[in-house]
């Protein structure tokens, strides 16, 4: 990844990005298909292991996400929280208060129904603090899918 220019407000270390991870509710996924850039926001959950990070989302069977990722696994991601405007006495001098995560990988299809269980398991403990069980019955009416996380790097502004 190309070094971050304002090098004082990077979060590199796996605590800090966790930190922000667990702030965040939404990842904004950006993809590209025929069409263009495309760029779509998900519920997210994810599990952080030796083998690296990876991030949950589930949709329907089929659409624009989809396709695109047939087309192309490379995605990008974002999520941010704790966005706030810094006032100051010019224009020039406002700035925004926030914490962010940034990155990139490889989009792919869950196949395995564990380990689509595990992703759903994930994603539903991330966004309501409950764990779930899951049949085969209920997986089969959605799509899991797994971003594989090459690359991550987290930013702050403000207060941590």
């Amino acid at each position: 990844m190309r070094p971050m220019r304002r090098a004082e407000r990077q979060i590199a270390d796996e605590a800090g990005i966790r930190a922000i991870l667990e702030r965040c509710r939404v990842c904004r996924l950006a993809l590209w298909d025929e069409e263009g850039p495309y760029i779509v926001p998900m519920s997210y959950g994810y599990r952080w292991d030796e083998g690296g990070l990876k991030l949950y989302f589930h949709c329907a069977g089929e659409g624009r996400k989809l396709d695109a990722l047939r087309r192309d696994p490379r995605v990008a991601f974002e999520m941010d929280a704790n966005y706030a405007v810094i006032g100051a006495k010019s224009a020039c001098g406002y700035t925004c208060a926030y914490c962010s995560v940034t990155g990139a990988g490889v989009l792919r299809v869950v196949k395995s129904p564990q380990e689509a269980c595990e992703g759903m398991s994930c994603l539903m403990r991330r966004q309501t603090g409950r764990d779930f069980s899951f049949t085969p019955a209920m997986l089969s009416g959605v799509c899991v899918l797994c971003l594989d996380v090459q690359n991550i790097c987290g930013k702050r502004n403000g207060p941590a």
